[in-house]
């Protein structure tokens, strides 16, 4: 067979119609410029490409039974465009900071088709544009060498690979170094970049010849597998299983990664310990990452050290008369105390450190109010917190105090360290967390480090809801068999509650039964076996179905909650037709394209990783707000958060945010809403599992429907999730690991 000479096709990029962030591929039209307004379809990886653009794209051509003649793209660069009309939408397409539209066509109109020349040549020369000023003029030549040096970094890194979006993200880390990087330490990419992870990391090291069997690649392998582990909330791997995941991965053989193992201890890379057998076999050999080994001991040891300290801030409830102090307490808040609530609320007063735990309607918010204003009538510096600003705001509600996010009270700084800690604790007598399932290893290390020694803290949380998005499943542990820290499990639901179908089908969903469908005014299931159509019908029942018979708003009272996200009805592709549905696009909506996402005004959308250098106090993988303006000009969006803060966005910043009409279950822990809809379909087979169903169903404060099908539905409340993840946690607690402690090596 000959060679197949690709074609070359010029245009400018006019529009993109869809575009699939996961695999890059893309649809677009381009105007090739034969006039008439004629424009081309154009398929194949174009992402990162931005309307406006002149492109260069190698191909081939072929035709489409519906679309007709077109192009699929196999690689593609961006040119200086040569015509004015291309100069006009090159410049105006919101590709220089502080170069709009409107500037754009005054600079065209002066300069003509020189226009680019004079800002690469003679930049200066940009303030005889009537209207633009020294400081703009100086601010476009900053901007135009940044955007040239990026695109010499773009152009090395297109040819090993990257995406653009990636290759910016580099830029920013690494500035001119960035090709020095990438060609001599590729692997560093994933430590340091966030959204590049080993694999991208390891395609780029092959296009740039590291051998396949490089120690340097093996050690990057096993820290990219335990991540992986700790990502999917295990503190650490057993060394057997992290040898066969690593040799999985890397495709060489077990001698070397085993070497490499070695390696990574000797080098404090990792930490190899011995635990006992989860399974309560031999005790098996755990491997951490340095920082989840520090803050599973860190934690366990100050954890102690509150519950046997000498000191007590409280000391007024030692011998306090509890008959009068209840009896007071009932006339202040108007209804008495069941004994389960009386005994959780005498134990966070006189212990150190207690647990609180039970499910819906069981009165847990009511026990938190009597221990705070007990606490407060003997003068106690109380101080409240939540894993997240809208269980934050719920509890400041319920206790009449301020309570605020565990970031914010512990005010997190770049890099994550902590203004509060053991040097410098927090001025507290009583410190309450809530929403404590969602705690993970590391946030709940750096809690109760800050808490000062005799303060009473008091974790309250429900502990048969799915365990934190981050590693560990700290209130389990807090409650295993064998702990230390006392605690009370509230299991009677109230009269009141009892009238909720939302309360009552949380509990038989959560002890294995199913939940009643029929009849309830608050709890129902639109039955539809075929996921697409579940999909849909979904859409429909948030925008219309709800809005029309229960008159809340589908944007800020109602939240699809589906297991997953990919499938027809997963997050992703919800997103997509909600915001078609809520937020469509208007001639005098602005909007933005980013990757497979197009953000407008109006959106509702979330933060997906951890971002300290954003907003007071930094924005948090889980934030949810709503877009409140975006500018082309300044390349900037703005989302007003559910903590009420404005946040900047630049566009190039615009993947740390998806869209979430729709999330997951896992993304909606700690929060809640007026009305949730569940798509629950066969497509989500794997994930349907007893507690996912119940954290879904508990997020709803009035309402709960259910779409899907009837054995999905079935499926999810038989099966109680496999496993514990891996923690050594409860042993620590228990000091079962002190026989153990020599057998430590690395990372000390």
């Amino acid at each position: 067979m000959g060679e197949f000479r690709l074609a070359v096709l010029e245009g400018v990029l006019e529009r993109i119609t869809y575009a699939n962030e996961e695999n890059g591929y893309t649809v677009a039209r381009v105007d090739t410029g034969r006039g008439a307004g004629e424009l081309l379809t154009v398929v194949g990886a174009l992402l990162g490409a931005q309307p406006g653009e002149s492109l260069r794209m190698e191909g081939r051509w072929g035709s489409h039974p519906q679309y007709g003649k077109q192009f699929t793209v196999e690689n593609y660069t961006t040119v200086l465009p040569a015509t004015i009309q291309g100069i006009r939408r090159y410049l105006g397409s919101g590709l220089i900071k502080g170069v709009g539209p409107r500037i754009a066509d005054r600079i065209v109109e002066h300069f003509g088709t020189d226009t680019l020349d004079v800002i690469e040549q003679d930049p200066k020369r940009l303030i005889e544009v009537p209207g633009l000023g020294p400081k703009r003029t100086k601010k476009i030549a900053m901007a135009w060498e940044q955007q040239k040096a990026i695109k010499e970094v773009m152009v090395f890194l297109q040819g090993v690979g990257v995406s653009t979006s990636v290759a910016v993200r580099i830029y920013k880390e690494y500035g001119d170094a960035s090709i020095s990087v990438v060609r001599n330490q590729p692997y560093r990419l994933a430590a340091d970049v966030w959204g590049i992870g080993f694999l991208t990391a390891d395609r780029i090291a092959q296009a740039v010849g590291i051998p396949h069997d490089s120690p340097d690649r093996a050690k990057a392998g096993l820290q990219y597998a335990l991540s992986q582990a700790t990502d999917g909330g295990n503190c650490f791997l057993p060394q057997e299983r992290l040898i066969a995941d690593a040799v999985k991965l890397l495709q060489v053989d077990s001698g070397l990664v085993i070497d490499c193992l070695a390696e990574l201890v000797e080098e404090e890379g990792v930490v190899r310990e011995r635990v006992p057998d989860p399974e309560g076999g031999e005790p098996i050999q755990a491997v951490y990452l340095v920082p989840f080994h520090r803050a599973e001991i860190s934690l366990s040891a100050q954890v102690l050290r509150l519950l046997r300290g000498p000191e007590d801030r409280m000391p007024a409830f030692r011998d306090v008369a509890w008959d009068k102090a209840l009896a007071w307490l009932g006339d202040r808040t108007g209804a008495e105390l069941a004994p389960e609530q009386e005994q959780a609320v005498r134990l966070a007063l006189t212990e150190k450190v207690a647990v609180l735990t039970g499910g819906p309607g069981c009165g847990k918010s009511f026990t938190v109010k009597s221990v705070v204003t007990l606490a407060k009538a003997k003068g106690a510096k109380v101080v409240l917190a939540a894993p997240t600003g809208r269980a934050a705001k719920r509890l400041a509600e319920l206790t009449d105090a301020e309570a605020s996010t565990v970031h914010r009270l512990l005010e997190l700084k770049p890099g994550g360290d902590a203004a509060y800690d053991r040097d410098r604790p927090l001025d507290a007598d009583l410190v309450v967390v809530d929403e404590a399932s969602m705690l993970d290893l590391i946030l709940a290390n750096k809690l109760v480090k800050a808490v000062p020694p005799g303060a009473h803290l008091l974790f309250v949380g429900d502990v048969d809801q799915l365990p934190s998005v981050g590693a560990g499943e700290v209130l389990r542990d807090l409650l295993a068999d064998g702990s230390p820290v006392p605690a009370v499990r509230l299991t009677r639901i109230f009269r009141q509650a009892q009238q909720s179908g939302v309360v009552t089908n949380a509990h038989r969903i959560n002890s294995g039964v199913p939940p009643i469908i029929q009849g309830l005014p608050d709890f129902f299931l639109f039955a539809e076996e075929d996921t697409e159509a579940a999909g849909r019908l979904t859409v429909d029942i948030v925008a219309r179905r709800i809005p029309a018979r229960f008159g809340l708003d589908p944007r800020r009272d109602v939240q699809v909650l589906a297991p997953m996200h990919r499938g027809p009805a997963g997050a992703g592709t919800l997103n997509g037709l909600l915001q078609q549905a809520v937020t469509p696009a208007r001639p005098d909506l602005p909007e933005r394209r980013f990757g497979g996402r197009v953000f407008r005004v109006g959106d509702k959308v979330t933060q997906i990783r951890n971002n300290y250098e954003k907003g007071a106090n930094g924005v948090f993988n889980g934030t949810v707000g709503v877009v409140t303006a975006l500018s082309v000009e300044e390349q900037r969006l703005t989302v007003r958060t559910d903590e009420d803060e404005e946040v900047d966005y630049d566009f190039d910043e615009l993947d740390e945010l998806a869209h979430a009409y729709a999330v997951t279950i896992h993304r909606s822990q700690g929060s809640e809403y007026p009305a949730v809809v569940i798509p629950v379909t066969t497509g989500a087979w794997m994930m349907l599992q007893r507690n996912l169903l119940y954290t879904a169903v508990t997020r709803a404060k009035r309402l709960v429907v259910l779409v899907g099908s009837r054995r999905a539905l079935g499926q999810a409340v038989r099966t109680v999730s496999a496993g514990r993840r891996f923690t050594a946690l409860d042993h620590r607690l228990r000091g079962a690991l002190r026989g153990v402690e020599p057998a430590r090596e690395g990372g000390r």
